[in-house]
């Protein structure tokens, strides 16, 4: 169990990125939801020990996060926004040369712990290829492959999906599904479906601050009877925008439908509709923040 207690962040200029964080993440795939600058990175950080926070506290089961570093970084498999790699190594050299900085200094242990790695992420084919010839997939999936390394009972993963294209990213959250079964993986992200998609718990933080949380299914379920959608035109949407709860639009076979948050239907041609994650999601950011302070 990873415990977030009352975690809070502000960097110089008076910029508070975290806001009184609390969070109970059990073991599985749980999602941080939240729009760019919405303070996930600084909490990631925080929790992998590379930013500490002003206030509060950090477990991960008896360990004191900030108290003992090296012991929960030997738990802690990390996969940031960006990392680097060395363009002319190859997926398997690379994996056996941080498999050596984690500490697998004998050789037949670090080969199995590599060829299982890149079986796992399915990078096996192509393991004698340079990174700097590898697609954004690839390179994600590598990511989690380095992540891996010592069976981490953490694992933290911060946007891995942005930029991925539809089959690539199915098989990137497959496999951090598979990864859940078994310990505690924070998946932060910006992107709804992400969330919507395979994670068994989640939170929305907008500013710095915990907006809600809980169990997919049951936090879009609080708007259960009160969503109501409308295939509209362009210039139709302008008004109901102005004179409407609008929670988002979208595209459905061609055609631009409005989604709106109301007790009764709010005009003649509404029809209602069970609530999507992504109308919780517009809900959640449409509620006033408590300050004007942006996070990062």
């Amino acid at each position: 169990m990873l415990r977030i207690e009352n975690v809070s962040k502000t960097y110089p200029g008076g910029v508070r990125a975290l806001r009184n964080v609390s969070l109970e993440i059990p073991p599985g795939l749980f999602g941080l939801l939240g729009p760019n600058g919405a303070g996930k990175t600084t909490l990631m950080r925080a929790v992998a020990t590379l930013a500490a926070p002003d206030e509060g506290r950090i477990r991960f089961g008896d360990l004191d996060v900030w108290r003992d570093q090296d012991r929960l970084r030997r738990l802690l498999g990390y996969l940031p926004q960006e990392f680097g790699v060395y363009p002319r190594t190859t997926a398997a050299a690379m994996l056996d040369h941080l498999a050596v900085l984690k500490g697998f200094t004998a050789k037949p242990e670090r080969r199995a712990i590599v060829d299982r790695l890149l079986h796992v992420t399915n990078l096996w084919d192509v393991r004698h290829r340079r990174l700097g010839s590898f697609s954004g997939g690839m390179r994600q999936r590598f990511g989690i492959a380095q992540a891996l390394i010592g069976d981490p009972r953490l694992v933290i993963v911060d946007e891995p999906t942005a930029g991925l294209d539809p089959e690539e990213r199915s098989r990137f959250l497959a496999l951090l599904s598979e990864i859940g079964e078994d310990v505690v993986v924070v998946l932060s992200t910006h992107i709804v479906d992400d969330v919507a998609d395979v994670c068994g718990g989640m939170a929305i933080l907008v500013d710095g601050e915990v907006r809600c949380h809980g169990a997919p299914k049951a936090v879009r379920e609080t708007l259960a009877g009160g969503v109501w959608r409308k295939a509209v035109s362009r210039s139709e949407l302008a008004a109901y925008t102005r004179e409407l709860a609008v929670l988002g639009t979208r595209w459905h076979e061609g055609r631009l439908v409005v989604h709106v948050l109301s007790v009764d239907s709010p005009a003649p041609g509404f029809e209602p509709v069970s609530p999507d994650l992504q109308d919780l999601y517009f809900q959640t950011l449409r509620q006033p923040a408590p300050s004007s302070s942006a996070a990062v």
